[in-house]
């Protein structure tokens, strides 16, 4: 009664919810992120690559909320961990903090769908900003293992924040694309 209505396309795009339906969206987004992970550059004055992965955890976190995001993430990492070739190509363990960074931006991206934040651009921005915040937070914390106090901004955080900006961009506007499909059916 009190709450909004999600906005998330577990509930838009499944006409019916179920337990295969869910699983089905939870392994699709899973893939969609490895998929992603393949387009990369490397740079060569930091271990960590640029990647479309920040388009498809923001974009999975949005479109299925947070239990269901925070599950298509665990699976990803599940995947490469099993030694399918999910994740993106990079020099060491340097980049692994943004991995656990995936799994919080999904939930907290998926948390605010969840409460309806998704239905209108601003909010939806809002929402992806902070999970950028959370995937930068672990990719950061763990990246400082790795390179000189001084450097790990300059190696785990400017390089990649217009870039990050025009992904975040991009799955924003994807987002309710995506559900408009799924109503005209």
């Amino acid at each position: 009664m009190g709450t909004a209505p999600s906005a998330t396309l577990a509930r838009h795009w499944v006409p019916e919810r179920s337990l295969l339906g869910d699983a089905g969206l939870v392994i699709a987004f899973s893939l969609f992120t490895g998929l992603m992970a393949h387009i990369a550059i490397p740079l060569p004055f930091t271990p960590v690559p640029i990647t479309g992965q920040t388009f498809a955890v923001l974009l999975c976190g949005a479109a299925l909320g947070a239990r269901l995001g925070t599950a298509s993430m665990l699976l990803y990492i599940t995947e490469g961990v099993v030694g399918l070739p999910v994740f993106a190509a990079a020099p060491g363990a340097a980049s692994y903090g943004y991995l656990a960074g995936f799994v919080a931006a999904a939930f907290i991206v998926g948390w605010f769908a969840d409460l309806g934040w998704t239905k209108d651009l601003p909010r939806t921005v809002v929402a992806m900003i902070a999970g950028e915040v959370a995937l930068y937070f672990f990719g950061l914390l763990w990246l400082a293992h790795f390179v000189p106090p001084t450097k790990v901004l300059d190696f785990g955080l400017f390089p990649f924040l217009i870039g990050d900006a025009i992904k975040l961009a991009a799955a924003a506007i994807v987002l309710p694309a995506g559900w408009r499909l799924s109503r005209s059916r």
